[in-house]
């Protein structure tokens, strides 16, 4: 092999690769983040807008029928809602805290708040909602 001849380069050198893998890394721990961040958000969100239709159908129950169902289920058969609501941080329908009238002759739920533990990024807790 002459040494004036130029090398030939099949491949990417050791530094190289680390360079990049480096640079990867980087943009890695910048994005992930606030794609983390915005996840959690938009489950809170979710959670906001379930708890409003789910409170706004208990208030059309009340208002047709004199008073409040005995249980979601009745929101559901009675089609003020299509599907019992999701609560989207305990990924469930089941986990949903009941809130009955002072009134127990008026029914069994008054208000509904979310099961999750912890607090939303408001710094209130997901159970007062």
């Amino acid at each position: 092999m002459n040494r004036l001849q130029p090398r030939s380069s099949n491949g990417f050198t050791l530094i190289e690769l680390v360079i990049v893998l480096a640079v990867i890394s980087l943009l890695l721990t910048i994005a992930m983040p606030r794609y983390f961040h915005s996840v959690d958000k938009s489950k809170q969100t979710i959670l906001k807008s379930n708890l409003a239709s789910t409170r706004d159908a208990l208030d059309k129950y009340y208002s047709d029928t004199g008073k409040y169902p005995e249980q979601l289920a009745a929101l559901v058969s009675q089609k003020y809602l299509r599907s019992l609501p999701f609560d989207p941080l305990t990924e469930s329908t089941t986990t949903w805290t009941i809130v009955p009238p002072e009134n127990l002759e008026k029914g069994g739920v008054l208000d509904i708040h979310s099961g999750a533990p912890g607090n939303g990024s408001d710094g209130t807790p997901y159970s007062a909602w």
